[in-house]
């Protein structure tokens, strides 16, 4: 299994961004995938989470500014950032909870990381 994380760079602030996160491989079941960050000299937080039914839960900080959102037939969890700002430049690190037809039971990937950079 892959997690393949893409759309991050640089964007003046006030800018938008969405973030892609696929997963590929010998997949049976996805439930809960999101999104983690770090900035620079911070621990990683959790941005954005999504449910397998499709609940959602947000940090406090990018409440109202930031939208997750899942396409299951493309095994992909998004994260539209919009109005971002300065604080928001960080590493973003796609997680996903999935089982894999091989296993009884899920597992938690991570993808590599893509570098949002927003700039003042």
């Amino acid at each position: 299994v892959q997690l393949q994380a893409s759309g991050g760079g640089l964007v003046q602030a006030g800018g938008s961004l969405r973030l892609s996160c696929a997963a590929s491989g010998s997949i049976f079941s996805i439930s809960a995938t999101g999104w983690y960050r770090q900035a620079p000299g911070k621990e990683r937080e959790l941005v954005a989470a999504i449910t397998g039914g499709g609940s959602t839960n947000y940090a406090d900080s990018v409440k109202g500014q930031f939208t997750i959102s899942r396409d299951n037939a493309k095994n992909t969890v998004y994260l539209q950032m919009n109005s971002l700002k300065p604080e928001d430049t960080a590493v973003y690190y796609c997680y996903t909870n999935l089982q894999t037809v091989y296993s009884s039971w899920s597992d938690e990937y991570w993808g590599q990381g893509t570098l949002v950079t927003v700039s003042s």
